[in-house]
Parts: C-alpha cells; structure tokens; sequence
C-alpha cells in the first residue's frame, strides 16, 4: 500500500510540473508577441528609394532615440527593390518614387499593398562645374539623353563634350525623369554611365568634366553646390514654391509601402513620418510636407 501510495504522488508530482512548464511556455509566448505587437518595440526594415533614405534615416534615429526597445533598420537599393521586398516580406516598409501600380503593373500583387504619401521631393538636372550653361528647355534635355546632342556648344555652352549619366533600371528617380522630363521617351541604350543611387550620381558629377545627370535635391547640400550645378528647366528653378505652383515638373510625391494595413511599430513609425514632429526634418532636408501639397 505505502509502494502504491508513492507511485500515485509521484504521478501527481509529474503531472503537477509539467502543466507548470507548459504554462510557463506559455506564458514566454505570449509575452514575446505582446513585445512583437507592441507600437514602440521590436525591429521593422524600411528599403528602397536613396532619394528619400536620408529623411527616413534621420525620422528612424529620432524616433529610436524617444523609443529606446524600437530598431528601425533603413536601407537603399532603389524604388523598385523596395516595392519587391515589401511584397515578398522582406522588409516591413517599401519606399518608393513611384507608385507601385507603376513598377507592378495592376496585379493581384499591387492591390496587397498600402500606399502611405509621406512627403513630397523636388529632383534637379545637374552637371559639373565646367559646364557654363545655366538653363536647358525639356527638349534639349530630351536631345541630350537620346544622344542627338552631344557637345555643350549645341546648346550655348563652350565646346566640351557631354558626359550623361544615368541611373539603372530600378530607380524611382529615373521613371520620375523619363516621366516629367523626357515625356516617356527613354535615354539612348549605352549612352554614358549609369550610377545605382543618388549618392553615386552626387560623386560622379563632381568629378567629372561636362557631366549632366539629376538628383533629388535631398542630395544636393550647400557642400556639393560648390561643385555641381542646378539647371533650369525652361527657365524655372528647382525651389520648393515652384514645385507647389505647378510651374517645375520634375518632382514627385514619396511613398512608403506595406503590404496589408500597417500595424504595431510600423504603423508608429509611419504616423511619425507625417507628424508635425517630423516636419522640421522634412524641410531641413528639402523635402516638401505632405500637408502642403495637394
């Protein structure tokens, strides 16, 4: 009897512990997704666009430094990189130039995703300091990137020999270009050098003797003025003011893409992006607020 009696506490005992390390398992689970579901913790990725990575970069360090348990990892890579990855979930956030619908084409894959205007982003023609002309007409421009022009002198310049540069497949900034620049025509195939970001773009024109290409103006700091020249598009300024009243074409509205309603963190980072908060960064940096444009 006293065998048995052992036994049935021993079996208590057994059943007794391993409903506790169930519980406590969980208990560890649902503390996890209570951290993973939390606005202000947990990691997300935002990639795509170089053109509007600095701002992204200075909204995250800000908003990681007021939410201490957040990690907002920001990369580049080019709109079109960021709409791929946020369709096959390799990052939370695509930002992107361009609308997805563009880059997609209208697919059961563009209507997944979110579409979050965070701001607005003025992009400028800009060529190397040895280049003397100030202003170009779209038309000359459209003759430069299909290579009917080819020397500074044909359009008013002194005789030097243009050098394009041009931005790959993927940029968001370059199907801004081809759309409210060269009116939907595209640059002569192996025309010049292609750059991969706007970055690259900013480095080659300084160096560069006759170079022409364009950048967003996020890029173009009193600094890099001191060697790369903004051109005139028919006469108009690439400024802010001009952008808002319709008089220069070459900008676009910034897009930051998810896939599904954004939720959790995301959805706070996003909410920061167009926050009065953030709108100091947004004009620090050239960008134009989204409350500003209509």
């Amino acid at each position: 009897m006293k065998f048995k009696g052992l036994k049935l506490m021993v079996g208590v005992l057994s059943i007794s512990l391993m409903t506790g390390l169930f519980s406590g398992c969980g208990n560890t689970t649902k503390s996890k997704n209570n951290i993973s579901e939390s606005p202000y913790s947990g990691e997300i990725t935002a990639l795509g666009s170089s053109a509007l990575q600095p701002l992204v970069e200075a909204a995250a360090k800000e908003f990681m430094n007021k939410h201490t348990e957040a990690t907002i990892n920001v990369q580049g890579g080019g709109s079109g990189n960021g709409i791929k990855g946020v369709v096959e979930g390799s990052c939370e956030v695509g930002d992107s130039d361009i609308k997805a619908e563009e880059k997609l084409g209208d697919s059961e894959l563009a209507k997944q995703l979110v579409d979050h205007k965070v701001c607005g982003i003025g992009f400028a023609v800009v060529v190397n300091n040895s280049v003397t002309v100030d202003s170009l007409t779209k038309q000359q421009i459209q003759d430069i990137f299909t290579g009917k022009i080819t020397n500074w002198k044909q359009v008013g310049g002194e005789d030097m020999k243009i050098q394009v540069i041009n931005r790959k497949s993927s940029s968001g900034t370059r199907a801004t270009f081809i759309d409210t620049v060269m009116d939907g025509k595209r640059e002569k195939q192996g025309l010049g050098t292609v750059q991969p970001e706007n970055s690259g773009v900013r480095d080659s024109i300084k160096v560069t003797k006759g170079a022409i290409s364009y950048l967003a103006l996020s890029y173009i700091t009193d600094d890099i003025k001191k060697d790369v020249k903004i051109i005139k598009i028919n006469g108009v300024e690439a400024t802010t003011e001009n952008i808002k009243s319709g008089k220069y074409p070459f900008w676009s509205f910034e897009h930051m893409y998810t896939k599904g309603e954004a939720k959790g963190l995301t959805k706070s980072f996003l909410d920061f992006m167009v926050s009065d908060e953030n709108k100091k960064n947004v004009k620090k940096l050239g960008y134009i607020p989204i409350s500003e444009l209509k």
